[in-house]
């Protein structure tokens, strides 16, 4: 199978698909924070998170004090963020394309009370160059009435829910705090689901301590769950994160570029073809950026994956067959003892 000559699923195809035409994303913040922050689980975030909330290419929400978070303050700044993004496409490619997804990213975008969720997503859906919504969030901040609200506004045009899962292995996910079990993940997925509400799962490959064959079980676990899209990331050690004292102190093995092809490129191969790929590698802001340095260069990465592509001979699926186990194989991730 092959999407637009490409050896995968790629989100531009389906986008190009869907709305007949290529769609632009808008990273947006919604002024939000994460219960990993704030005290609820912990103060510190993820161990990978910066302090932009894996939000760092995304503009601030900015709301005056006078105008606090009235429903028509909250319009008038989701609309100027847009529209400030809108001219900075402009600017940089001479013209403004007509189609663009709004991407709440920073943060925990359904952490906050339910009304000013409904103002915050309405006002961006309403946009007329917005084509479909994509809200970034955690499996455990998913209350019922929230899901609720996503499905309404999924009526008008397409809604899209991001968790972060990282990965199914419950030792790794307690070593980079993510604070919640894999079984809060299939809740909420069987939850939007439910609602018939997209769903896209973020999977970071080189965690800490996991092995080859964990990252190869977590591609295998979700190619058997009912989702619609991926981001496969590489993990990035940033400057001021936990992972980056950690890595000073007993420097984590962080994956070279042909290693890291060789992964992407088998995960792939294991997730059914509708399956829709929306990042394939990721790029960590670049003054932040501690560890892989080669990933700063993407263009670099996108066209030695490309190749590899073809030097394998590999597609999306091919190995699907062989995959989807009925429930995840949590093994133990003993090399999380040496951090």
């Amino acid at each position: 199978m092959n999407w637009n000559g490409k050896p995968y699923h790629s989100l531009d195809f389906e986008m190009k698909s869907r709305f007949g035409q290529k769609v632009y994303k808008i990273a947006l913040d919604g002024h939000m924070t994460c219960p990993n922050r704030d005290g609820t689980l912990g103060t510190r975030g993820c161990i990978f998170c910066s302090e932009g909330g894996s939000g760092d290419f995304a503009a601030p929400l900015a709301f005056s004090e006078a105008s606090g978070f009235l429903e028509s303050s909250i319009a008038s700044a989701v609309n100027a963020q847009i529209e400030s993004a809108i001219l900075r496409i402009k600017n940089k490619m001479g013209t403004a394309p007509d189609a663009y997804i709004a991407y709440f990213q920073s943060y925990t975008n359904t952490y906050a009370p339910l009304s000013y969720l409904e103002a915050l997503f309405t006002a961006a859906i309403r946009h007329p160059k917005v084509v479909a919504l994509s809200i970034g969030t955690r499996p455990d901040c998913l209350p019922d009435e929230v899901v609720k609200l996503c499905a309404r506004l999924n009526q008008e045009k397409p809604v899209w829910l991001e968790l972060g899962l990282q990965t199914i292995h419950e030792d790794t996910a307690r070593f980079i705090r993510r604070g919640y079990p894999l079984s809060t993940f299939t809740d909420a997925l069987k939850r939007l689901r439910a609602e018939n509400l997209e769903t896209i799962v973020h999977v970071i490959l080189g965690l800490p301590g996991e092995s080859r064959e964990q990252m190869l079980q977590t591609a295998r676990y979700l190619a058997g769950q009912d989702i619609q899209g991926i981001k496969l990331q590489l993990l990035h050690v940033l400057k001021g994160t936990d992972l980056a004292t950690v890595y000073e102190q007993h420097p984590v093995p962080v994956m070279d570029l042909d290693e890291y092809l060789n992964l992407v490129i088998d995960c792939i191969a294991l997730l059914p073809p509708e399956l829709v790929i929306h990042r394939i590698t990721g790029d960590g802001p670049k003054n932040l950026l501690i560890a892989p340095l080669w990933s700063a260069n993407k263009r670099l990465v996108l066209n030695s994956l490309t190749r590899r592509f073809k030097e394998r001979g590999i597609t999306q699926g091919c190995a699907c067959a062989l995959t989807a186990p009925s429930a995840p194989i949590d093994t133990p991730n003993d090399m999380l003892s040496k951090y």
